[in-house]
């Protein structure tokens, strides 16, 4: 499972024009969902993004987590960050999770992360949509269950 945080100041997500989901400050995470992934991937996701210590502390140190801080998180599922792009000029995804896989454990991630996060946000999974931010800092984590 691979995820992509991005340290925001707001974040929205639409679809057709219309906001389905946003936050404040805290994190967008695009959540990509592998073919051999399984909840334990989930778990260590959620528990590795709601303790990462990426916001700054009074003393300007990234030393203070999502919790630290009162965060919010938009969850988006995002199966292109699978994509291959070793051989040719076209990515891959032959390494993404079928639909219902991805779903579930999406679903699972975002349940999870519920139980630690007051305010957890979604976008709609299979779905195009747009998605507005505001990257603060820039800082932008990429983790990976598997490395």
């Amino acid at each position: 499972m691979r995820a992509v945080i991005q340290r925001v100041d707001f974040a929205r997500v639409k679809i057709d024009g219309k906001i389905i989901g946003k936050i404040k400050k805290g994190f967008l995470v695009l959540l990509g969902v592998e073919k051999e992934d399984k909840k334990a991937d989930a778990d260590y996701l959620v528990d590795k993004i709601v303790n990462l210590r990426i916001f700054e502390d009074d003393n300007g140190k990234m030393n203070l987590s999502l919790l630290d801080i009162s965060g919010e998180m938009l969850v988006v599922s995002q199966f292109t960050l699978l994509a291959d792009c070793r051989k040719g000029r076209r990515p891959s995804f032959v390494n993404a999770g079928n639909p219902e896989l991805a779903e579930n454990l999406y679903e699972y991630f975002v349940k999870n992360t519920r139980r630690q996060i007051q305010k957890v946000a979604t976008g709609k999974f299979q779905a195009m949509m747009e998605i507005e931010l505001l990257n603060n800092g820039p800082v932008t984590i990429i983790l990976d269950s598997r490395k």
